[in-house]
């Protein structure tokens, strides 16, 4: 798969969180049990290289490639670089240049200059010999063609994401043809999501979203889906699919894992990084494999007027994103399907941080609970929930046009 060269996001459980905080001190390298090594005899042309970096402790990290020239990039969260040498890794001669180090708070890089274009064949955290957790990338060299990169290297390095390419159709919001709908089903591939005996949050979301694509391709709504078979899609990847394919609203559909008795009912979910309460931050930590800015593009600029730019484009988006979570609020209550106690929520997960295209997660019910599980699997309850939420949208856009005209006088 050409996507897991470019970008990879890996994230591993996660030792016991510190007391105060709630976050787990850096890890540190072991250089006598890490190394660069190159595959087969040097004749002159690029080889096999594999990195094994051994650490303190596991750590989630995300790998992919830039040009100009060629680069390796790794990020993790987070190893303390600052007593190891960079140039004492044994192998590092086999490079044209190694650096690392501290790139944001939370947040460590590693940058490897390669002798060539080079594809990503596998990679992997696993046990070390020595203690602690050892990290494996192993590269290959690829034709020109075959390298793929993550795009904007200002975007990469200062981790935005790439620019989006411009939808070819205009903003719905005027009118003039069908809403075009962003189904988001939540986790896929490696990323089972929430599991309970054999199922599978992923298969069961996938399975719902095409059941909703259905009633919604029906009623006379466009459909774009950010995956249709299990596999990985990385968070910011999946705002970014949905606003090339110019959708104007954004829907995530999950059906999480909490300790019994927490939560049940469904819930529906806008952006909110203030929210607090237990069961949010639970399910924040749950969905946010990484936290990645999504939305503009944002080349070139600090953090600080990232920020700024972004807090003005959601003063419009987010009041629809809300407007459209009480449509849905009221036609499932209409259609009988029992919501948790407070069905609207704010929450900060990623999915939700598109500045640009009005958002909602929803959580359709919660795998540990065994009213939501039987829920779930029923039929009927799966195709009226479907239809509560296909009215819910067509009644939303009319509402969403009718205030842009205002807008326009």
């Amino acid at each position: 798969m050409r996507w897991l060269c470019a970008l990879v996001l890996i994230w591993l459980a996660l030792p016991a969180l510190a007391g105060d905080g709630g976050r787990p001190e850096a890890a540190t390298v072991d250089l006598a049990h890490s190394a660069l090594v190159a595959e087969g005899r040097d004749r002159g042309k690029p080889r096999p290289l594999e990195l094994r970096l051994t650490i303190s402790r596991p750590v989630p990290y995300r790998v992919y490639f830039l040009d100009g020239p060629p680069r390796l990039v790794v990020d993790f969260r987070e190893i303390d670089f600052s007593g190891s040498d960079a140039d004492a890794l044994p192998g590092r001669e086999l490079i044209p240049a190694l650096r690392w180090g501290g790139f944001r708070p939370g947040w460590s890089r590693l940058v490897m200059e390669l002798p060539g274009p080079y594809a990503l064949r596998m990679a992997a955290q696993t046990p070390a010999q020595a203690g602690g957790a050892l990290v494996k990338l192993r590269l290959d060299p690829v034709q020109p063609k075959d390298f793929v990169t993550r795009g904007n290297a200002l975007s990469a390095l200062w981790d935005l994401p790439e620019p989006a390419a411009i939808a070819s159709v205009p903003p719905r919001r005027g009118g003039g043809r069908p809403l075009r709908v962003g189904l988001d089903p939540g986790h896929g591939g490696h990323d089972p999501g929430a599991q309970v005996g054999a199922i599978s949050e992923a298969a069961l979301m996938l399975g719902f979203a095409r059941e909703l694509t259905e009633i919604l391709v029906q009623a006379g709504f466009e459909v774009v889906s950010t995956r249709q078979d299990d596999r990985f899609i990385p968070l910011e990847r999946r705002m970014t699919l949905a606003r090339a394919a110019g959708a104007d609203l954004f829907i995530s559909l999950h059906a999480d894992a909490l300790p019994a008795g927490e939560a049940a009912g469904l819930s529906i979910y806008v952006w909110n990084p203030q929210a607090d309460d237990r069961a949010t931050r639970e399910l924040a930590l749950r969905h946010d494999r990484a936290d990645l800015l999504a939305g503009l593009d944002l080349s070139g600029t600090d953090d600080q007027v990232a920020d700024v730019l972004m807090d003005l484009a959601r003063t419009e988006t987010h009041p629809r994103s809300e407007a459209f979570a009480k449509f849905a609020v009221s036609e499932l209550n209409r259609a009988g399907i029992a919501m948790h106690r407070r069905p609207v929520r704010g929450a900060a997960f990623s999915v939700l941080k598109s500045p640009d295209i009005p958002s909602v997660l929803v959580e359709l019910g919660f795998l540990t609970d065994p009213g939501d599980r039987a829920n779930l699997f029923d039929p009927d309850w799966r195709a009226q929930t479907a239809r509560a939420l296909a009215r819910a949208i067509g009644l939303w856009a009319q509402d969403d046009a009718a205030r842009a005209a205002l807008l326009r006088k």
